[in-house]
């Protein structure tokens, strides 16, 4: 694929920005309290909110609180561990049903043999969700997925998700396509175009819910994907926002445009 931004004296439409964390706004670390997020990136993101009348979201295997740790102080509209936590545009909660909170819990403690077996394995507890990371040993992925699936055989109400070196469990109704579903029904996200920008296979649902929703998804880096265009590298995604940003009130603003060759 080969997708580019054309100038062509089209007005911008009123986006929705939506986007990743991990491997979108920071460069993946080999543990997750380890990412390093440059010192202007949330001034950044204030300024793009402000420009789009604060549509704009992340959407994030990550906790909420771990976001607000990360960009603190911004306090961004974010769908956590997929879409299972989610803080609206006016700052209330969507609350997870405690049952899933303690299945969650349930499956942390059932895969700890394996992680005090192998310390390079990361196991990753959330507020109804749980991720298995083995960055540090992707020999034992097998053994990682044997265990995930194994745990979840008596937690049906649990979908595993693979990621980038890693197993993700979440309830089986929430994916980040969800998230941004939810948020395009509410202010100020409402009658928008979205736009979202990630890395990895969990995001896939939140490229096509953008695209089915007349907007457009943006992948990063190589690999298969529905999204219709294609970005280089996170200092590309923050060149993105910063120009989306410049020209959100001016009328010769470019638009994004499939140019796809195969």
């Amino acid at each position: 694929m080969n997708e580019m931004l054309i100038r062509n004296g089209a007005e911008l439409p009123a986006l929705a920005i939506f986007t990743d964390f991990d491997g979108t706004l920071v460069e993946i670390a080999e543990r997750p309290d380890a990412v390093v997020v440059p010192s202007d990136l949330a001034e950044q993101l204030e300024r793009a909110t402000q420009e789009f009348d604060h549509a704009f979201a992340v959407i994030t295997g990550r906790e909420i609180s771990d976001i607000d740790r990360f960009l603190s102080p911004l306090h961004l509209p974010v769908a956590g561990a997929h879409g299972s936590q989610r803080r609206r545009a006016d700052g209330s909660m969507e609350e997870l049903d405690e049952d899933l909170i303690v299945g969650a819990e349930k499956i942390a403690r059932a895969i700890e043999p394996l992680a005090m077996a192998h310390p390079e394995l990361i196991i990753e507890p959330k507020a109804g969700a749980v991720a298995l990371h083995f960055r540090q040993a992707p020999e034992l992925e097998g053994d990682c997925l044997r265990a995930m699936e194994e745990v979840l055989e008596s937690h049906p109400q649990y979908s595993l998700v693979p990621g980038k070196m890693v197993l993700e469990a979440r309830p089986a109704a929430f994916d980040k396509g969800a998230a941004l579903r939810a948020f395009m029904e509410e202010e100020p996200f409402k009658g928008r175009t979205p736009i979202f920008i990630g890395d990895d296979r969990t995001d896939e649902d939140a490229f096509l819910a953008a695209q089915e929703l007349g907007g457009v998804g943006i992948k990063l880096g190589a690999g298969e994907t529905s999204a219709r265009l294609r970005i280089a590298d996170v200092a590309s995604v923050h060149a993105l926002i910063r120009g989306l940003t410049d020209m959100a009130h001016r009328d010769d603003a470019p638009i994004l445009a499939d140019t796809t060759a195969n």
